[in-house]
């Protein structure tokens, strides 16, 4: 799996005119689902995010997690996290996950995020969505599960 995560001071996502998810401060995170996920793969993912510290503390410092801050989180789908581009100039999309699977583990990271206490809006699988947010720092990680 492969999360971007946007620390954010807010952010929506929109289908068709009609918002379907949303967070005030907190982070942003893009999932791309790779065909090798496991639920335990977005399970860890979820816990790993939850827990990660990217927020300021009284120094100042990068010591808070979303959860320190009583934050939420937006998460959208993102099969283009695995854009291979590397040939030519049309990205390829072979390394990310079929649907049906992506879908599933999806809905598992979301789950796994609100076990941990977060309150969690969502995009719309498979959708065209629009994305307006507010990035705080800017402050924008990549997470990759893949071992290597």
């Amino acid at each position: 799996m492969r999360a971007l995560l946007q620390r954010v001071t807010r952010a929506t996502c929109t289908v068709e005119g009609r918002v379907t998810g949303e967070t005030g401060p907190g982070l942003l995170v893009l999932l791309g689902v790779a065909p090798e996920d496991t639920p335990a793969t977005a399970q860890a993912l979820a816990a790993k995010i939850a827990k990660l510290r990217v927020f300021g503390d009284e120094a100042g410092k990068m010591n808070r997690s979303v959860l320190d801050i009583g934050g939420g989180i937006l998460s959208v789908s993102q099969f283009t996290l695995y854009a291979d581009t590397r040939r030519g100039n049309r990205p390829g999309f072979s390394g990310a996950a079929a649907p049906d699977h992506a879908r599933a583990l999806y809905a598992e990271f979301n789950a796994a995020l609100r076990a941990c206490g977060l309150s969690v809006g969502e995009g719309v699988f498979g959708a065209h969505m629009v994305l307006d947010l507010t990035n705080d720092g800017p402050v924008t990680l990549l997470l990759d599960t893949a071992e290597g």
